[in-house]
Order: C-alpha cells, then sequence, then structure tokens
C-alpha cells in the first residue's frame, strides 16, 4: 500500500519464554496449556502498532480506528489505497461511492477545518480541489452542488447498494445535485476508471498530513 504507513503484522511476546527468538501471533482467548492466561510484554510502541493496524482497512468509508480516531487524518493517510487508483473499483459501486464521499469530504476539510485549512499546504488543497471537480465531471455531479449533499447521497447510496436495494440506492441519486441522474451515476460508480487528478491529489494529501503530523 502506497500509504503514508505501511500495515505489517504486530507479534507479541509472551514473558517467561526460554526461546525469546519465536514471537507468539496473538489470538482472543488464546491460553496456555496449563489453562492459566498468557501474560503480555506490552511497550508504547507496539500498542501504537496496534491501533494502527485498527484503520488499516483499505475500504472506503470504514471508521478510522474504530471509530475513535480523527476522521480527516484517517481518510487522508488511506487515500493513496482508495485514491490512488480507483480503477480497482470497477464492478464494486459500493466502494466506488465511499471513495467519492471520502475524495468529497477530504476536499471539504481541508479547505473549511479551523484545524487543518490554516496549516495545509495550499498546493494540496488545489490538488484536492481539482481532483474533486475531476470526480464530479465523471459521475455527473452538479460543479454547484453543496458538498454535503453529494457526501450524504453517495453514502446513502452505497449503504443502500450493500443492503441490496437498487431502488435505495436510485433514491439516494435522485436529487438535483446529481446530474446525469440516478440510473446512469450508478452506472458511472459500476465502471470507474483510474482518474489521474484524484490519483495525485491521494499521493499529495498523505504525505502533507505526515508532515502536518510530524511537526505536531
Amino acid at each position: 500500500m502506497d500509504s503514508a504507513f505501511r500495515c505489517v503484522t504486530v507479534w507479541f511476546e509472551r514473558s517467561g519464554l526460554k526461546d525469546a527468538s519465536r514471537p507468539d501471533l496473538v489470538t482472543p482467548g488464546r491460553e496456555q496449556r496449563s489453562g492459566r492466561p498468557l501474560a503480555f510484554r506490552f511497550s508504547l510502541p507496539v500498542l501504537l502498532s496496534a491501533l494502527l493496524l485498527l484503520g488499516c482497512s483499505a475500504t472506503p468509508g470504514s471508521p478510522w480506528l474504530g471509530g475513535l480516531g480523527d476522521p480527516v487524518r484517517g481518510a487522508a493517510l488511506r487515500a493513496p489505497a482508495t485514491l490512488g487508483d480507483t480503477s480497482r473499483w470497477a464492478g464494486r459501486p459500493v466502494e466506488a461511492a465511499e471513495a467519492a464521499a471520502e475524495l468529497e469530504f477530504l476536499a471539504n476539510e481541508m479547505a473549511t477545518n479551523p484545524r487543518y485549512a490554516p496549516e495545509v499546504n495550499p498546493a494540496v488543497g488545489q490538488q484536492l480541489e481539482f481532483a474533486r471537480r475531476e470526480m464530479r465531471e465523471f459521475l455527473g455531479v452538479a460543479p454547484s452542488a453543496a458538498p454535503d449533499l453529494v457526501i450524504a447521497g453517495l453514502r446513502r447510496a452505497a449503504s443502500a447498494l450493500r443492503a441490496g436495494s437498487r431502488a435505495g440506492a436510485e433514491a439516494a441519486l435522485s436529487g438535483p445535485a446529481f446530474a446525469y441522474g440516478p440510473s446512469a451515476t450508478l452506472g458511472r460508480l459500476a465502471s470507474m476508471p483510474r482518474l489521474p487528478r484524484v490519483a495525485e491529489a491521494a499521493g499529495g494529501v498523505a504525505a502533507e498530513m505526515d508532515r502536518l503530523e510530524r511537526r505536531r
């Protein structure tokens, strides 16, 4: 994955082992043969790595760190996986809709969020705006549509499709923000190509988030 961090398997060591060179992968409920619970030796880096694993999902729309973390940071860091090559969602309209919603979310938050807007590199904000325009042109979203309406419509469509309701998805995309109409928009979501401006912005926003994190 081409993101600000790489998802790696986290290994925990069982304390008291004679052979410390053999790490054991922790599994829920695993116990020693004696029936006593395993004793684990934790350290701060290991705990942080475990938390990162919770946010490593490359699926658009997944809660960042189980919903406990900053959604802007989470969307930015996983942008290379979700938006770096949007053709990976061809034939997967649920993920395509959620990826498009995340792009809208990122472009809007980096421009308006009081925590990020004053600090983000203007070039990154411009990349995101060009990416949003490219995505909107492909999906037939009106240029003047409010981001909140677009995000809500795409997320509702994704939820309806996941539940097996095409009618619900069409209803979610039937507003004036979706100029091509619901059926054509769903067709576009099901055949999403690689979008070069989106790919460029995905790498840029992940790198920018990493830069901002290192400054703090």
